[in-house]
């Protein structure tokens, strides 16, 4: 009988990096991503779903949804939960690294996590414009898109737009003034660039049941067809998100629509 691999830190905290760009229904053993991720550790998919799962049972996001995982976490699934999540800013960026460390990549390279593909690798774009930014920063931000997008579903929560390439994960308190929410992926909101740039200027935001409000300053522009087509069909309506992602913080969304909203 083969003997049993038990798990060490180093691998839940790869596996914990994962656990945030899934959602509850992802988590199985025909997962590409976790498939990929199983022949990186040398494990089988099924030992790393089933870790997942059990990770889940020491949620409370999800519990809020009245999701449960599997109540076989470990001891050092709870210790290293809760390292994890402590502060953020520094144990995403070290787990993000060593999640590329897993897969070979070098500094001109972006890994991105996709629920329907797996894991992909891809030449980052670079050129005079590129912001100046630390390595923790970068990798933090990386994480931050891959988890924030993944939890939408891969769509705009508006428009359910579901091209990639045109998807922003937006902070809802800014980076710059909140650095204890950067990471956090209930701080994030899956929008297009024109949605992003909208909500990011107070120009739209969301009331306690996540329906989209239009500021006075769009409303003047009606009936513009880009501002009508673009916002004001999707006014009063829920953001869009799968049954079993983690929902936007209320309170976040509540202060966002206070400080920056413009509707005066």
């Amino acid at each position: 009988m083969a003997t049993r691999k038990n798990w060490t830190r180093d691998e839940l905290l790869v596996v914990l990096n994962l656990y945030h760009k899934l959602t509850f229904g992802q988590m199985h053993a025909r997962q590409p991503v976790i498939i990929s991720l199983a022949e990186k550790l040398g494990r089988g998919a099924n030992s790393v779903a089933l870790k997942l799962v059990n990770l889940a049972s020491l949620d409370p996001v999800l519990k809020l949804r009245g999701i449960k995982g599997m109540a076989n976490a470990s001891a050092l699934d709870l210790v290293v939960w809760n390292d994890f999540h402590a502060d953020l800013n520094e144990t995403v960026p070290a787990s993000e690294e060593a999640l590329r460390k897993i897969f070979d990549l070098d500094e001109g390279s972006e890994l991105e996590v996709l629920p329907n593909e797996g894991v992909r690798v891809r030449r980052c774009p670079q050129g005079p414009t590129e912001a100046v930014v630390t390595v923790k920063q970068r990798r933090g931000q990386e994480y931050f898109r891959d988890a924030v997008v993944n939890n939408f579903g891969g769509r705009c929560g508006v428009t359910q737009l579901g091209v990639r390439e045109l998807l922003v994960a937006s902070h809802i308190l800014p980076w710059g003034s909140h650095a204890n929410e950067r990471l956090n992926v209930r701080n994030g909101l899956c929008l297009s660039r024109l949605h992003d740039a909208a909500f990011d200027r107070g120009l739209i935001a969301f009331d306690d049941d996540l329906r989209l409000l239009l500021s006075k300053r769009l409303k003047q522009e009606l009936p513009q067809r880009a501002i009508a087509e673009s916002f004001a069909a999707y006014a009063g309506e829920a953001l869009i998100l799968p049954d079993d992602a983690a929902l936007p913080d209320l309170a976040f969304i509540a202060e966002h629509r206070k400080k920056i909203f413009s509707n005066t």
